[in-house]
């Protein structure tokens, strides 16, 4: 909740006019208990396996706290007493389906529903918790923004699977409301560059006209600009210190350099190799030329066309090794 407080007070929000409930203030009752069977009498096993496709882990095998999870939240838009709407990412749409569909069942009124973009995780794909590398969390230092960033997967003139781009759009040109957003390069690669709009940047980044290290240093900055009052009033509370080292106690240990276990470094149980996470692809390589930044003479870059997935240019060390002619021949 003191998470959700800050984020809201940094974009504004009279908190005043908030309220904070917990989930235990209503879930114990009676009331709420004999609804959940209500709800589990009419949903079938369809809609809610449908219901949680996107938010819900899907396994061969699901738990019965799965199917549950969408009619819970269903029974949440009646229990938050005074609700009108409820607002969500584009992935709980199928939740909010599910709601509109079976709350009149058991004489509860239709809610209003509201729904923003998903934007896509840094490394590619959606955005997850289990992948601390694909977000940007609300205390993220300026370092810590500035190497997830970095790594980010950000490919030349790609506008439409770019996480760089998409929090750029979402996050940093709605809060900059018409304040310029500046690309800090040296006069030999142009100088400086000013959008005021982020369809202006999207459409120069499509051109090429942006190197991409250039644009995740610019969003870079401008996100820990963003996050630095809250990391002011985080630092000053020590309520909120104190439910973060608690909800989260391997961070911690990590960050400290303390120990945990016989394995110390803070960095939680190994995981067991699985040659199924790697996603490995056969591509034919259509043309390599040589990087065009000079200071980086020995790196090339190819067009690989790997069928369905269309064409992607790749930076790579190949020159070390092969001649251009015969890398695409």
């Amino acid at each position: 909740m003191h998470a959700s407080q800050a984020r809201m007070w940094r974009v504004y929000v009279f908190l005043w006019r908030t309220q904070g409930l917990e989930g235990t203030e209503y879930q114990l009752s009676r009331e709420y208990t004999l609804d959940v069977y209500r709800m589990a009498s009419v949903v079938t096993e369809h809609d809610a396996k449908k219901a949680g496709a996107e938010v819900v882990k899907q396994v061969k095998n699901p738990l019965l706290s799965g199917l549950l999870y969408p009619g819970l939240q269903a029974l949440d838009e009646e229990y938050l007493k005074g609700v009108d709407a409820q607002f969500g990412g584009e992935d709980q749409r199928k939740i909010f389906t599910l709601a509109e569909k079976y709350l009149p069942n058991l004489g509860y009124k239709k809610r209003i529903h509201l729904m923003n973009p998903m934007v896509p995780g840094l490394t590619g794909g959606k955005m997850s918790a289990s992948e601390p590398d694909s977000k940007i969390d609300l205390l993220d230092s300026p370092g810590d923004v500035k190497r997830k960033i970095k790594k980010a997967f950000c490919e030349p003139g790609n506008v439409q699977e770019n996480g760089i781009l998409a929090f750029a759009k979402h996050v940093l040109f709605p809060v900059l409301d018409g304040t310029e957003f500046v690309i800090e390069r040296s006069k030999k690669h142009g100088g400086n560059v000013r959008y005021t709009t982020f369809t202006e940047l999207e459409e120069s980044y499509a051109k090429e006209e942006i190197y991409p290290l250039d644009l995740k240093n610019a969003v870079a900055r401008e996100l820990s600009k963003l996050l630095e009052p809250i990391h002011a009033k985080f630092s000053a509370d020590s309520e909120m210190q104190m439910i973060r080292d608690r909800a989260y106690p391997d961070e911690v240990v990590k960050k400290g350099g303390g120990k945990k276990g016989a394995g110390g470094g803070g960095a939680g149980p190994d995981r067991p190799v699985d040659i199924s996470r790697l996603d490995l692809r056969v591509g034919v390589v259509i043309s390599a030329e040589k990087h065009p930044d000079p200071s980086v003479s020995s790196l090339y870059v190819e067009k690989v066309d790997i069928g369905e997935k269309g064409t992607y240019n790749v930076v790579s060390l190949f020159s070390l090794l092969l001649f251009s002619y015969n890398i695409h021949h």
